[in-house]
């Protein structure tokens, strides 16, 4: 198989304070507009993500249109397939590039081609880490251990074949988080915004260091179009946040949106042929349980590091609705 290249690393998302704009937190107007704008129709019930397509291989530019309209609203749309769901990874990826995704994260667990399988395995490298195995994944965003100039913007996770029980992921547009940390206190949003937020100590195999410690912001702008990134984790190992109050508070009340009866959290267990497509949403994996006689979960995940094309600050608030 051959290897696909390394993605080019993108201008680093903007940390800190941000100037001018919905998320900088002294222009309390142009957040309460966009604010405004998020939170009209959205959309109440997960079933009103969901686009059924004829053929995964070909979208229509009708079906491309209704998940780019979803994305635009919620940083989120799944598709569900009468035809193409099966194991070709050159159909993932033919779904990715309509929508503007190119840059695989060729993360340490993906295979050759930046795809990474994800079903339970018993031995290897794998096996170390939680994708890889049936028990329950905490909220989190995906890469959130990579360094700044390549943040994972987007993802797709492609369904082969469920579980026999259980695989139900959570999903939380990571604005609407945003948007109630910020109506709680800004300053709640300030500490998440602080370029030393979040630190994941280094990741050593034995003696081979796989990486070394990475510090990130929460929260920051993308450099490139406007939009807002998240960068979270929900673990409680192996990870420090910075030691100071409002941190302390932003992190306590994160959890609470997370775990309250927050609304705009959908949860959805992908059916064979269905896939979600998303920039980076929040999002979690309850545990779950393979058939005994049966092949097992099968899910094809791909990290990006570009946005979904067409789902800029500028698409999904165009200057027509901000006056």
């Amino acid at each position: 198989m051959t290897a696909s290249p390394a993605p080019r690393p993108l201008a680093a998302p903007a940390s800190g304070p941000v100037r001018g704009g919905p998320f900088d937190l002294a222009d309390d107007d142009a957040y309460r507009r966009w604010r405004d704008h998020k939170l009209a129709g959205y959309p109440a019930d997960v079933g009103d993500l969901v686009v059924e397509v004829a053929d995964l291989a070909a979208l229509t530019p009708a079906e491309h249109g209704a998940l780019l309209a979803r994305l635009r609203k919620t940083n989120m749309a799944v598709y569900a397939a009468r035809r193409g769901g099966g194991e070709d990874k050159a159909v993932h990826r033919g779904v990715a590039a309509r929508f503007g995704l190119a840059r695989l994260d060729n993360n340490l667990c993906a295979d050759d081609d930046g795809i990474t399988p994800l079903r339970v395995i018993q031995d290897g490298r794998r096996v170390r880490y939680i994708p890889y195995t049936d028990r329950p994944i905490k909220w989190h965003t995906d890469g959130y251990y990579n360094t700044p100039d390549m943040w994972i913007r987007a993802m797709v996770l492609h369904c082969v074949r469920p579980a026999a029980e259980g695989g139900v992921n959570a999903l939380l547009d990571h604005e609407l988080a945003y948007i109630a940390l910020r109506d709680r206190d800004p300053a709640l949003v300030a500490a998440l915004m602080h370029p030393m937020a979040m630190t994941i100590p280094p990741n050593d195999e034995g003696d081979n260091r796989i990486r070394g410690a990475r510090t990130n912001p929460v929260f920051a702008v993308d450099a490139a179009t406007g939009a807002l990134l998240m960068n979270f984790s929900e673990r409680k190992r192996n990870l420090v946040w910075r030691d100071d109050a409002d941190t302390a508070r932003a992190v306590a009340a994160l959890a609470d949106i997370l775990h309250g009866d927050t609304p705009g959290i959908f949860r959805h267990r992908l059916a064979a042929g269905q896939g979600l497509v998303c920039n980076n949403v929040l999002h979690d994996r309850s545990g779950f349980a393979d058939s005994d006689d049966g092949p097992g979960r099968l899910l094809f995940r791909g990290r990006y590091a570009d946005r979904v094309a067409g789902t800029a600050l500028s698409d999904t608030w165009p200057e027509e609705d901000r006056r």
